[in-house]
Formats: C-alpha cells, sequence, structure tokens
C-alpha cells in the first residue's frame, strides 16, 4: 500500500474506513413468524454491530371476508393488537440486553406494500425479511421475491 491508498484507487479517494460502510437504516418484517422472528434477530445484530436503526414493521392484512361478517373487523383488530403487543415485549427483552435503536411500525394493508413503503420513506439502506414457508407462495409469489423484484434496495431474506 503507498501513501496514495490502496493499489488501484485514484490518490485523492478517502481511505477505507472499518465500520463506517454499512447500513444506516434497516427496515424488517415481522409477523410473529419464526422466520420473520429469526429476521428480527439477525436486523438487530446487524444494526448493533453497525450502529444503524432498525425498523421493525407488523403488517396486518385485511381480510375481505372479515368485513362481511358481522364485528369480523373489530376480531382481526383486536387479534393484530395482541399479536404486535406480544412482539413489542419480545423485542424490548432482546434489545435490553444489547441496544439497539429502533422503532416498531404497524400498519394494515398487503406486507409488501407496507415494507416497501415504510422502506422508501425511511430511506432504508437494507431490507431483511423472513423466508415464507407457505407452498403457494412458490406459484404467487412471496413478500421476499416481491421486495427483491422491485430492486430497490438489498433485501436478505433469512430462512
Amino acid at each position: 500500500m503507498t501513501a496514495e491508498g490502496r493499489p488501484g484507487e485514484a490518490p485523492d479517494a478517502a481511505p477505507f474506513e472499518y465500520g463506517a460502510d454499512g447500513p444506516r437504516v434497516i427496515v424488517t418484517g415481522v409477523d410473529g413468524s419464526d422466520t420473520s422472528l429469526r429476521a428480527a434477530a439477525y436486523a438487530g445484530g446487524l444494526a448493533r454491530r453497525g450502529g444503524a436503526r432498525l425498523i421493525l414493521v407488523h403488517a396486518t392484512p385485511i381480510a375481505a371476508l372479515s368485513m362481511l361478517t358481522p364485528g369480523g373487523a373489530a376480531v382481526m383488530q383486536e387479534a393484530a393488537e395482541e399479536i404486535v403487543g406480544e412482539l413489542e415485549q419480545e423485542i424490548g427483552r432482546a434489545y435490553a440486553q444489547a441496544p439497539v435503536d429502533y422503532e416498531i411500525v404497524t400498519a394494515q394493508g398487503d406486507p409488501y406494500t407496507v415494507l416497501a413503503r415504510v422502506a422508501d420513506r425511511s430511506r432504508a439502506d437494507a431490507v431483511v425479511v423472513g423466508a415464507s414457508t407457505q407452498a403457494g407462495h412458490r406459484l404467487v409469489g412471496s413478500v421476499a421475491v416481491r421486495l427483491v423484484r422491485a430492486g430497490r434496495w438489498p433485501v436478505t431474506v433469512v430462512p
């Protein structure tokens, strides 16, 4: 290595710095499934090691049939709130031991659409999601596949 930097670098290029090149904002989807919890753990580790902000997103799909039955929407909302409450407790416990700057965002809608909107608005540098375990997603496409196809952020899919 010469005084100008690494071989092949322009002489005026800034020197490489450890820990300065990772993502600053990481978005991850959580729905309570094992793969989404693994994705949140992975994203949390990335955020902790790199000093990044972590945004955990829980999207509650709007089920058309629940809107047709009396009280169906209220039952769906109550179930979603219970899931989010449990996630908040679990995430709070996990990140109390290893501090991470995080926030939890909840919204109703298609998980892909909600994650994409949050990633765009927060100017995410990375998106981390769990792999789908549903067989039908091989034909239609999972949230992870749709995020990768969008091509707007680096996407990590955690098994």
